[in-house]
């Protein structure tokens, strides 16, 4: 019997190549990746990923799909937009991955002819009609109706009728003031979409007042193609990734999820109900996500069973409402594992408090950064109409922007408290670091200056191309990333070839001036070249990397030596112990109310419980050391992000006492070992008990019993370390060695 061709077929070499290439890609354009919580990953059956949110476009599944494949050795069939597919390098590539594409409505939307308007929106609010439309040519039942775009978001519903050239009615009403207000031209509609001054004249567009918006129509897009390519790959035992968003964008908040991975779980096990399907959220928490050497954490949530219950429901004939309920499921996962703010400037509170929180400057590993911050949106959430939270915001944006208006970074407000001495010899010793990261950067930046100035310009261009295409973006910065990577991707091997045969040529026709000896060859050369090149532009980025950190160390050393602008970095510090004490004391009275388990749980110690601040932990202290314990080499090794200590010492990623820590020649950034450990965060906390003893009269039935109790037991006792955050990451009362120390490297 012939084999079935499959819909979406995987090359697994293929796959596992392009994976190499792109990860030492992202290895270099991030400076920390770290994986928590992958243990949960199932090592075999079928299983659906669900990421959100959905904020690098390309780059985005990339790493997703290293990270499954380095922790849990399995290979992700992604889910693309088919619009993607059409581009000749990337959609060659993601077909050899497997990947599977997606039409989606919105990708093909087209100006329509006239303009449209809701007669009467109190009784029939699902009737549209239009002036000068052409609905019967240039719409389709099933298709979407979309409204201009109002701050990055454009409503749209889809169309049940059509009557005529002039009339639609919808499957679905548009709701929200924004909307309202485009197809009414009504100002009495409140932000929850209801009209305060009742019923108008439904002829108010034909007297002049209101003539309607202009819209795009979409058309129908059928999925089955897709679906049948899905339940393909899980029938196979296969993984399925998915961002339920819908498409990439820039937001601080999750998008409302599609219905399509809720059909694909339901559909699969309706057919299948026994084939241990299991949903996987995946949280794509980035620092800067389109910045060049930014950070990212991919956090995996606890395994969804869908309940059998909505299996049943679904195929009963109730699809809608069994989709929903396991929609809202997912969403609530995602929630648990992601960091999402209403906007832009709630995030920013959020991170200015949390830095607050952490007076000692003690090191956070960033997925307890992650963790916190979820856990302080959550607070603000749910307490932001307290009179406490309204006054404290104010008084952190105040800080902010004074921040902002010295050019300075919230750790560097420490400098304040260093004598003038101090601050001279600093300035000095960093100003010489300095001059000797730049004769170290200055070679490759020369000579990779095109492929930086190219993917710039690229980047910047395709951003606003993006965002001129999207009805969701709100600067387009989802596809910078991508583009800069894929441009470096194109451009560099093509430098580097240029480099190789210019040298080859300059030795073949003048020996370089002389100084190439005779006896080398030119194959030689070549290799030389080949090795020569790509390892100055590495050279190039490590020591740029660091100097652009001491760099910008140097602002609060230069404002410390003029006495106006000292003043007031004291009292922009003293300020900051005062945010500092009341942003704690308010988490501390309000934080037990929200989490039950809050100081059990806790990720920060409290330092103003008993009055004074206490001292951070060196990172060379033994695990057997506490925290009061006198050491030396308190601060003898560099590490990148950490904050002032509270002992006067210089910001620790500014310190520069340990070259080595940078792994100038290393093959990979030195956070790849950590970031692997991240997924073992539940693994590491607890200790070995002795094996309990057997009498010899049990059976060999009973001491299987007691073998599965204890495996059960360890397994309950792993998943709540993990879920509280415990585990391989040490908290900051636990009174245990830094992730920064030698030792807690090997736990991270």
């Amino acid at each position: 019997m012939a084999r079935r061709k499959e819909l979406a077929p995987m090359v697994n070499w293929i796959y596992d190549l392009m994976l190499w290439i792109f990860s030492i890609l992202v290895d270099l354009f991030f400076r920390e990746v770290h994986p928590r919580g992958s243990w949960k990953v199932p090592r075999r059956g079928p299983i659906i990923f669900v990421a959100a949110p959905h904020a690098n476009q390309f780059v985005d599944p990339l790493i997703l799909m290293r990270v499954i494949r380095m922790e849990a050795r399995r290979r992700i069939a992604f889910l693309i937009a088919e619009k993607s597919m059409r581009r000749k390098f990337i959609g060659g590539i993601a077909r050899a991955a497997g990947a599977v594409p997606v039409a989606r409505a919105l990708d093909s939307t087209k100006s329509a002819t006239g303009n449209i308007y809701l007669p009467d929106p109190l009784h029939t609010p699902k009737l549209i009609r239009g002036t000068g439309t052409k609905f019967d040519k240039e719409a389709q039942v099933g298709g979407l109706l979309v409204l201009p775009s109002v701050n990055g978001t454009a409503a749209n519903a889809e169309i049940l009728e059509i009557h005529g050239p002039d009339e639609i009615f919808l499957k679905n009403a548009f709701k929200g003031a924004v909307a309202l207000r485009q197809l009414t031209g009504r100002d009495d509609i409140t932000e929850e979409g209801t009209f305060e001054n009742g019923d108008v004249d439904e002829n108010r567009h034909l007297l002049g007042d209101f003539a309607g918006t202009s819209f795009k129509t979409a058309p129908k897009v059928d999925q089955t193609m897709v679906y049948d390519a899905v339940f393909e790959r899980l029938d196979a035992n296969g993984c399925v990734g998915i961002f339920p968003e819908g498409g990439s964008h820039d937001r601080t908040e999750l998008l409302p999820l599609k219905a399509g991975v809720a059909i694909m779980a339901l559909g699969s096990l309706a057919v299948n109900p026994n084939s241990g399907l299991k949903i996987i959220p995946c949280g794509m928490n980035y620092f800067h996500a389109h910045k060049f050497r930014s950070r990212a954490v991919v956090e995996f949530g606890n395994p969804i069973d869908v309940p059998i219950e909505l299996i049943e429901l679904y195929r009963s004939g109730e699809r809608r409402e069994a989709t929903s309920q396991l929609l809202q499921i997912v969403y609530q996962a995602l929630v648990a594992v992601t960091v999402t703010s209403p906007d832009y400037d709630t995030l920013m509170l959020i991170q200015a408090a949390r830095r607050l929180y952490n007076p000692t400057g003690k090191k956070l590993p960033l997925p307890m950064i992650v963790e916190l911050n979820r856990r302080l949106v959550k607070g603000y959430t749910h307490y932001k109409d307290d009179p406490r939270i309204s006054n404290l915001k104010t008084s952190v944006n105040v800080y902010n922007k004074q921040l902002w208006l010295l050019g300075v970074r919230d750790h560097q407000v420490e400098y304040a408290k260093f004598s003038i001495t101090t601050v001279v010899f600093t300035l000095l010793y960093r100003l010489g670091k300095l001059g000797v990261m730049a004769v170290g950067t200055l070679p490759g930046l020369v000579l990779f200056a095109p492929v930086f100035v190219a993917s710039k310009l690229i980047s910047i261009r395709k951003s606003r191309e993006a965002l001129a295409a999207s009805t969701v973006k709100l600067q387009g910065r989802d596809v910078m990333a991508t583009w800069k990577l894929l441009v470096a991707l194109a451009l560099a091997p093509l430098l580097y070839t240029f480099y190789t045969a210019f040298l080859t040529w300059w030795t073949y026709s003048n020996r370089v001036q002389g100084y190439m000896p005779d006896w080398v060859p030119l194959w030689m050369v070549v290799v030389f070249s080949l090795i020569l090149f790509p390892s100055i532009t590495f050279a190039a980025l490590r020591f740029g990397e660091t100097g652009m950190d001491i760099l910008k160390s140097l602002r609060p050393l230069v404002l410390s030596l003029n006495p106006t602008s000292a003043n007031t970095l004291v009292k922009l510090r003293q300020e900051r112990a005062r945010l500092s004490a009341e942003v704690t004391e308010v988490i501390n009275r309000l934080g037990p109310e929200m989490f039950p388990d809050f100081d059990a749980a806790r990720i920060i110690a409290d330092p103003f419980r008993d009055g004074t601040i206490q001292e951070p932990v060196s990172p060379r202290v033994p695990r057997e050391h506490t925290r009061d314990t006198p050491t030396r080499g308190s601060n003898a090794e560099a590490s990148i992000g950490g904050g002032a200590s509270a002992q006067g010492h210089l910001p620790r990623n500014e310190s520069f006492a340990n070259l080595g820590s940078i792994a100038l020649f290393a093959s990979r950034p030195p956070s790849r070992s950590r970031s692997r450990s991240g997924s073992t965060s539940g693994l590491g906390g607890s200790g070995v008990k002795g094996f309990s003893t057997i009498s010899s009269k049990e059976t060999l039935d009973e001491v299987s019993k007691k073998i599965r109790g204890a495996m059960r037991e360890r397994g309950m006792e792993r998943r709540r370390k993990s879920e509280e955050g415990i585990g391989s990451w040490e908290f900051a009362d636990s009174g245990t060695a830094t992730p920064g120390s030698e030792e807690g490297k090997k736990d991270i």
